[in-house]
């Protein structure tokens, strides 16, 4: 039986299709026949976010933590607009979003209408699929397409802009016409057997081999066949900011991370190494240094299932494009079994002590391992971006899978709180701890009020020194401490939880940590926890513009501190 429908009711009923059930949004004139409709699909419910910026950064958590394509709606012009950088971060992670924008009546479209905007010209450097809805004949192909494109391969954002006007048409659902083959991608090309025997007889020969992790592992859920991987090669495993709970950091074989804040030994190992088999990574600049200088000895086995990503920035000797799970265990059956043991004795030689610098007993970890401690196993950590995220990233101790998410490509200011509540209905039974600096934390604070609205019961976790501190920390460094616009105000903290009506707590001194958080966690809302720390820490090692990872900065310069 068919029934007469809106294009606003036919898209519900395709979100339902696809299985979708929660919506992050904000409502407004352009996409307002869909909410509307929406109250009439009591299956998915929707969330009102305060920024619509906010509603991607939600999306993409929930997509980072359940597998699922998050998504998100808004309306024409700056509600679109607001949402272009949180798609951003999701192309540069991986992430499948599908962001839902409405858009004036088609007569009105190039006249520079109320609140028209040209959001495909503006969303296709940034999304792997961006399409225009000229008709109501064509909303079921083209969402059925978008759902399909967000998720197949590596996996990405789209977007689906809808005129008002084709909101408020009607057809007979379901639509006869509907139901035509979907957009496809052109197939990828696997790995040959050529090229895995290459891999495997570069492994073998190898002395000093590496195994290096990416957020490809993550996405592909090749923990196990990873693990298995490494244990039977021997192989140290690097994980990447991304690929961080890839792999169990107190497995004996992980080293740390790597680039520019990675440990020393890790890039030590790296410049050392005689073949490095990288798994879903991209390369990027904040992992290799400066190109010229990155591994000097290594041949390349780069498996990745973009293949335009394979040599874009490092030369490799092998690839292997496609699925990193199936390609890990095809390795790991193809390999012979071996002790890296010698090599690892090495690496171990490299190994430095850490030079973090602190005044007084806050140091970040002692408050992580606090964190860590009081909130207990199957916590997910979503750290935003500066110096906070570089010690989340390497004093957690992750152990279980994808139980880290961060903006790592475009490295997005205000990303943890908006993700973290995506985190949450993805992971309803779970911790989830959003831990930002006070610079990231002010971008997109107002979400607490989504949060008490929904009964969210995320933690967060404010690092306040009073500076946007990596900025400042580059400063110090590289430009005679000239702190320009760096040092930042802050509103009381306590007060802003009490204002919005949730716990708050400061902690200035290391043995009020355990009682903090002790007091947070069991909140059956938001809580916020603000941590007072040294205005000047810093995160080391860096590697300066320009070096190469053998060229660490291991430590503040002297006078560094001030009195």
């Amino acid at each position: 039986m068919s029934e007469l429908l809106s294009g606003a009711h036919i898209m519900c009923r395709l979100l339902e299709e696809q299985g979708v059930d929660l919506v992050f949004g904000y409502p407004g004139g352009a996409i307002m026949p869909f909410y509307h409709a929406l109250p009439e699909s009591p299956r998915i419910r929707h969330i009102l976010v305060r920024h619509e910026q906010a509603a991607a950064h939600a999306a993409d958590g929930y997509a980072r933590s359940s597998g699922r394509p998050g998504v998100c709606v808004a309306t024409s012009g700056p509600g679109a607009t607001n949402l272009i950088t949180g798609l951003a971060t999701a192309q540069m992670d991986s992430s499948p979003v599908v962001a839902i924008t409405g858009q004036v009546p088609r007569a009105m479209i190039g006249r520079d209408a109320f609140q028209e905007t040209d959001v495909i010209g503006i969303s296709l450097p940034i999304t792997k699929y961006s399409v225009a809805i000229d008709d109501i004949t064509e909303l079921a192909d083209k969402v059925r397409t978008a759902f399909h494109v967000a998720t197949e391969g590596r996996p990405g954002p789209v977007l689906i802009d809808v005129p008002k006007d084709v909101q408020n048409q009607k057809l007979e659902w379901p639509d006869p016409a509907t139901g035509r083959e979907l957009l496809r991608r052109p197939a990828l090309e696997r790995g040959l057997p050529g090229n895995l025997e290459a891999a495997v007889r570069l492994i073998a020969e190898a002395r000093r081999p590496l195994l290096m992790v990416g957020h490809g592992v993550i996405l592909a859920n090749a923990y196990d066949a990873v693990l298995g991987l490494a244990e039977k090669t021997g192989m140290p495993v690097i994980t990447t900011l991304l690929g961080i709970s890839g792999f169990p950091e107190r497995h004996p074989l992980h080293l740390g991370l790597p680039g520019m804040h990675g440990e020393v030994h890790v890039n030590r190992a790296i410049q050392h190494a005689d073949v490095i088999v990288g798994i879903g990574l991209r390369f990027d600049d904040r992992v290799t240094g400066n190109t010229a200088g990155f591994a000097p000895q290594a041949k390349i086995i780069h498996i990745d299932l973009d293949p335009s990503e394979i040599g874009k920035n490092i030369p490799v000797a092998v690839a292997l494009v496609g699925d990193a799970r199936e390609l890990a265990l095809q390795l790991t059956a193809a390999v012979g079994r071996r002790e890296c043991e010698a090599w690892r004795e090495e690496i171990r030689g490299f190994m430095r002590p850490r030079h973090e610098q602190y005044r007084g007993d806050m140091a970040p970890e002692a408050i992580l391992a606090a964190i860590r401690e009081g909130s207990g196993p199957g916590t997910t950590v979503v750290s935003d971006v500066g110096q906070h995220q570089m010690w989340v990233a390497k004093l957690y101790g992750y152990q279980e899978p994808n139980s880290h998410i961060s903006s790592g490509g475009l490295g997005t200011m205000g990303f943890a709180v908006p993700a973290a509540m995506g985190v949450h209905f993805a992971r309803p039974d779970r911790p989830v701890w959003a831990i930002s600096g006070d610079g990231g934390f002010q971008m997109n604070m107002q979400e607490i009020a989504t949060m008490v609205q929904e009964a969210i019961p995320v933690k967060m976790a404010i690092f306040n020194n009073g500076y946007l501190g990596m900025v400042r920390q580059w400063q110090q460094f590289f430009h005679g401490r000239r702190y320009s616009a760096t040092p930042i105000w802050s509103p009381d903290y306590l007060k802003l939880a009490e204002a919005y009506g949730i716990a708050g707590y400061r902690v200035d001194h290391a043995a009020q940590l355990d009682g903090a958080i002790a007091s947070a966690m069991p909140e059956p809302g938001p809580a916020l926890v603000e941590f007072l720390i040294e205005q000047e820490a810093n995160v080391f090692p860096m590697i300066p513009p320009g070096g190469s990872l053998s060229e660490p900065i291991e430590a503040a310069p002297a006078g560094a501190f001030t009195p």
